[in-house]
């Protein structure tokens, strides 16, 4: 079984964009040459830079995390991106511990929950 990963891109306008692969480094190179497997949100980047990256196990715990991640507003996925948390941290901060084993659930920095 393939481990997936969970990834925020950062575009030339600070634009943050959220995926899941099973090989961020080949996804990251799709995204960037702008192919039609690439996402059609990237494609008419110019620039793409890999800001956080997490390896989650299966395909369903990534897209549950990708749909949290992407349900949050732009603040608290720069403070995610800063934090540059664990799984275990990852999932507590999305409060998905039904998910996955985690620490207590918490909150990013600069939340106010």
């Amino acid at each position: 079984m393939k481990t997936w990963s969970v990834y925020l891109l950062r575009n030339e306008r600070g634009a943050l964009y959220t995926g899941i692969s099973n090989d961020p480094e080949r996804r990251l190179a799709e995204h960037r040459r702008g192919l039609s497997k690439g996402a059609k949100y990237t494609r008419a980047c110019q620039s793409l830079e890999q800001v956080y990256c997490c390896e989650v196990g299966s395909r369903g715990t990534a897209l549950r995390i990708e749909n949290r991640i992407k349900q949050l507003r732009k603040a608290r996925k720069e403070a995610l991106v800063a934090a540059g948390p664990s799984l275990e941290r990852l999932v507590a901060l999305l409060d998905l511990t039904g998910a996955v084993a985690t620490e207590e659930p918490g909150e990013l920095p600069g939340s106010s929950g």
